[in-house]
């Protein structure tokens, strides 16, 4: 990332068998707008964060087209996300719009609608000592779960409210607050999900049957065929825990209780 300068604290220390990627910055004044697609050679996608990555497969390259010079924190995340996604896809490996935190000897995958409170959970949990494995895509290759960029992005009243994160301005559609996280293993074993919804009292329910396919497709990272559906089959059959809790921030212990009880048991 020639002319920025990312804290490797934001960073994680990969294995050497990841994928490499070179990333490049142009700043147009109407960034392209062309459908999406991914193929085997490359692949272009519009960020939900604003402005659209072209990625090279061959040349191990991702160029981000942007309205404006992003900064090198927005950058790794959660502007990376996209291409993380689609090299992912190449690696033969799924990927989800999804959290991850490690609980019950391994991690756990946290899955919601945008609004579920999925990044307020995530922070309460690393205030309360849990390890935090992702934020925002959670790149899975059957049972192992891969790290993702070393913080987590608050909205302003979530952040407000916990107190937590530095301004980081406004990337996107929203105003972002980022909350640094610590250092953790690059590779944990994978051991099953958790989805969030909002109901009248707290409540943890496991999902069965179909449900648990439907609910992980849902959260697919890209709109592809996954690279191995036996593998994606594989990741249904974990448990998947539903975890219901009433809209507010009072309730936050007893559901952070509730939900580490049941994915230690």
């Amino acid at each position: 990332m020639a002319g920025l300068t990312v804290r490797e604290s934001e960073l994680v220390d990969s294995p050497a068998h990841w994928p490499r990627i070179d990333l490049s910055v142009r700043v147009v004044a109407k960034p392209p707008q062309d459908p999406d697609y991914v193929d085997s050679h490359s692949a272009r996608l519009r960020m939900r964060s604003g402005g659209t990555v072209v990625i090279d497969r061959a040349c191990e390259r991702a160029t981000f087209w942007m309205a404006t010079p992003p900064l090198a924190g927005a950058l790794v995340h959660p502007h990376l996300a996209g291409a993380a996604a689609v090299l992912s896809h190449w690696c033969g490996r799924d990927s989800f719009h999804a959290g991850a935190f490690v609980a019950g000897g391994g991690v756990w995958g946290l899955l919601g609608d945008k609004g579920a409170g999925k990044s307020s959970t995530l922070v309460s949990l690393a205030r309360a000592g849990v390890p935090i494995v992702s934020d925002d895509v959670l790149v899975l290759d059957k049972a192992t779960a891969y790290a993702g960029p070393r913080s987590i992005d608050l909205r302003t009243d979530a952040a407000r409210t916990l107190g937590a994160g530095q301004p980081l301005g406004r990337v996107g559609d929203r105003f972002r607050w980022r909350v640094p996280l610590g250092p953790v293993e690059p590779e944990l074993p994978f051991c099953g999900w958790v989805t969030l919804r909002w109901g009248p009292e707290i409540g943890v329910r496991p999902v069965k049957g179909a449900d648990r396919i439907r609910e992980l497709l849902r959260h697919r990272a890209l709109r592809v065929p996954p690279p191995d559906p036996r593998a994606l089959i594989e990741l249904s059959a974990l448990p998947l825990l539903e975890l219901t809790r009433p809209r507010g921030w009072s309730s936050m212990e007893d559901t952070l209780g509730h939900l580490l009880g049941a994915v230690s048991n």
